[in-house]
């Protein structure tokens, strides 16, 4: 039997996420917009079966064949006379449809792999049996034979993404180890060249390392091209290696992206979305970061629009070094009754910022108020969809030109509805008030940690030209009383520093600063929580982060000693932080379930929160603060770690406690998006049913333009590189 942890239940939820409305009071221009955005972003997302696993594109093509050829219906009366029974069916249905969710397989939450919960030789008997194979069996036996040994492997070092012999990625060739990525970052810095849109590729020549640092663009020339005054192509010599930057990775699909961009340049609202998708574009031709940050501080500018996007090389979560971006587009559609609650968070935002328990040194020398806005998903292209974004990530954008905040109310609605069967680890009496609560709980969650966690806190910075933008005679690290001694300098920046940790590490920050501010009775208010009202949601919002704290542990791998997931390791270091407070704030208690299998409670006490809780997370949540803004890494990483560690000693078994969350855990819900299509002069949305079935029909219906073209460039791309993991 494998493992539960490494295939999806034929359970698992799938929902359909719900547009029609918001996309019907859209204008027949914002439509066409939303349609050619739409389409960049899944071409663009198909980049990411590239950063996940060397097999994980083949494995799509293989899919795409099949279903072009036969619906999913069509398709079981072919696996029922190949003898597979009605589980092994909904199995493959549900592996189908789990890579298409994820761009992948492996997880995107929790980046463990998964296989088909069904025989192989039964699912290369279906293979064998379909359509497509009939119409091609010479291509078709060759891509099943170049993939199905790893997509049922679960070698060791297979069975989680990670660097090294730690797991697989795709962002650095497989002979690359930590002390590559550090010196690789080094060399990145000294030619000011982002690692967001690269991948690290290492080979031998005469017995010396050589690397190539190879960017996305749809241009494959290394020299300078139209449009460009000089390239950041070519070969260096760095602390005696040769590095060579070369362009062209992904090249048919960013080619894709940028002309659907530029399509949708004919529609934009305004001259800031026409010269931020101009940006855009040139962004993923030339390979330049520069001009995304470009792009995004137009993107900036364009407050409130109707139709919201972003897309490009975003959150650096999956690569196990923290510093290279994974392909992520979403277009969204404002939902104005959501958003005028987080307009009045943002309006109070100089207020709340102030309560935050750092001293006002450490804090932005100006908050820059920042569009904060509830969209309803039309399209998002990736490895899986987040319930809020505060973007851009770049440091130096943030820092002093702003950033916006969204947060995803269809995806929320969808995502966090829980049956109460299902809850694991609460007390009987706060099952009925979690369900009720859980949804508005999250939703000031959502807006505290986007807005006021990461849109709050100052990095201590000298530049290059030696010029500092805090007093350095008069600046006390709080938590030692003496000046501070350390700061970022040059084109160092949070990621860079921090590297491996800093995901995880401002998560937890930003979660902290959640729960430390929705115990302000004004916040709650904004959010139409009065009175007891607002006492429950309190009492939630600290109970759902203690809970997911114990949940995080299914993340954790101990053969690696190693987290997997950057929130839910945030989660586990807030719920040991608090359980370190102690006097009976919280209770995590092992036990025997009704089923006589092992299983746990965690409880919370209520009285407590607005005292011992809020003294430990202030405490905490200080300590985060100066340790990030003064780039101390080693106090950071001391911090940071020691909270994260899962031991079995002490008052808590953590070990065995992973155990018992591994055997009651439940699969994260899939998503089905809707296609638009154009016909004649308007836009048509096409939305399908929320099943397995339904996924996996979006995915054929959404690539069939270019179907054979596609999946031959997908193909070509993976045979390139292939015998760099293989």
């Amino acid at each position: 039997m494998v493992d539960s942890q490494y295939y999806l239940p034929n359970d698992i939820g799938v929902s359909a996420l719900d547009c029609t409305e918001a996309f019907r009071l859209l204008s027949n221009k914002e439509k066409m917009y939303s349609h050619y955005l739409s389409r960049a972003a899944w071409y663009g997302g198909l980049a990411v079966l590239l950063q996940t696993s060397p097999e994980s594109a083949k494995i799509f093509v293989l899919l795409q064949k099949i279903f072009r050829k036969q619906t999913p219906a069509q398709l079981e009366q072919v696996a029922t006379a190949a003898g597979l029974s009605p589980e092994e069916y909904q199995a493959f249905l549900v592996y189908a449809a789990g890579l298409y969710a994820n761009m992948g397989n492996y997880k995107s939450f929790g980046d463990t792999k998964f296989i088909p919960n069904l025989p192989k030789d039964k699912l290369k008997a279906l293979v064998k049996a379909s359509q497509a194979f009939q119409d091609q069996p010479a291509e078709m036996e060759a891509l099943w034979d170049s993939c199905s040994c790893l997509l049922f492997s679960l070698e060791d070092r297979q069975k989680q993404l990670g660097l090294g012999d730690k797991g697989i990625t795709t962002y650095f060739s497989g002979n690359c180890s930590l002390e590559d990525a550090e010196l690789a970052q080094k060399f990145l810095d000294s030619k000011k060249l982002s690692a967001y849109n690269t991948r690290l590729f290492k080979r031998e020549k005469e017995g010396k390392a050589c690397y190539e640092v190879r960017l996305a663009s749809a241009v494959q020339k290394d020299c300078a091209v139209e449009g460009e005054c000089e390239t950041s192509c070519g070969s260096f010599n760095f602390e005696d290696k040769e590095f060579t930057v070369k362009r062209g990775d992904f090249a048919p699909l960013m080619e894709k992206v940028s002309f659907y961009l530029q399509k949708a340049q004919a529609y934009a609202a305004n001259e800031n979305q026409r010269k931020m998708l101009e940006e855009y574009a040139r962004s993923f031709t030339l390979g330049s970061v520069d001009a995304h940050k470009e792009g995004s501080r137009y993107w900036i500018k364009d407050k409130g629009p109707i139709v919201e996007s972003y897309i490009g090389f975003i959150e650096s979560y999956r690569d196990p070094f923290g510093s290279r971006g994974e392909f992520e587009g979403f277009i969204a559609v404002v939902n104005k009754a959501m958003s005028e609650r987080f307009a009045k968070l943002v309006s109070s935002a100089e207020v709340l910022l102030p309560e935050l328990p750092w001293p006002k040194e450490f804090e932005k020398d100006t908050f820059l108020k920042p569009d904060f806005t509830s969209l309803d998903v039309l399209t998002f292209a990736g490895s899986g969809i987040p319930a809020g974004i505060n973007i851009p990530n770049y440091d130096d954008i943030r820092q002093s030109e702003g950033f916006k905040n969204v947060s995803l109310g269809n995806v929320l609605s969808v995502a966090y509805a829980t049956q109460k069967e299902k809850l694991t680890f609460l007390q009987e009496e706060d099952k009925d008030l979690f369900i009720k609560w859980k949804g508005p709980s999250f939703e000031v969650q959502v807006g505290l940690h986007e807005l006021l966690g990461h849109g709050s806190g100052k990095l201590l910075v000298q530049d290059d030209e030696g010029k500092f933008n805090f007093d350095k005679g008069k600046v006390t690290n709080p938590e030692t009383g003496e000046p501070v001694t350390s700061w970022y300098r040059g084109s160092e920046t949070w990621d860079s520093k921090f590297s491996t940790i800093a995901s995880s590490y401002e998560e937890c920050r930003a979660e902290c600063v959640g729960l430390y501010l929705c115990l302000i009775k004004k916040v709650l208010s904004i959010f139409g929580n009065e009175g007891q009202d607002a006492e429950d949601v309190v009492y939630i919002n600290w109970l759902s982060m203690v809970r997911a704290g114990l949940l995080g542990l299914e993340f954790y791998t101990p053969e690696s000693k190693s987290w997997r997931q950057a929130h839910m390791q945030a989660r586990f270091v807030i719920l040991r932080v608090l359980l370190e407070a102690g006097e009976g704030l919280v209770g995590l208690e092992e036990l025997t379930g009704p089923d006589g299998q092992p299983d746990a409670q965690i409880t919370l006490d209520r009285s407590k929160i607005h005292t011992v809780g809020k003294d430990a997370i202030h405490r905490f949540l200080c300590k985060l603060q100066v340790l990030k803004a003064t780039a101390d890494v080693e106090g950071g990483r001391a911090l940071y770690d020691g909270y994260s560690t899962v031991s079995e000693g002490g008052p808590h078994n953590f070990m065995r406690l992973r155990e018992t969350v591994l055997l009651r855990k439940e699969a994260r819900k899939m998503f089905v998006q809707a296609n638009t299509n154009i016909n004649g002069d308007s836009v048509e949305l096409k939305e399908y049913e929320g099943s397995a079935a339904g996924l996996i029909c979006s995915f054929t219906e959404r690539f069939q333009d270019d179907a054979e073209k596609l999946e031959a460039d997908l193909l070509a791309l993976c045979k390139k590189d292939f015998p760099c993991w293989c």
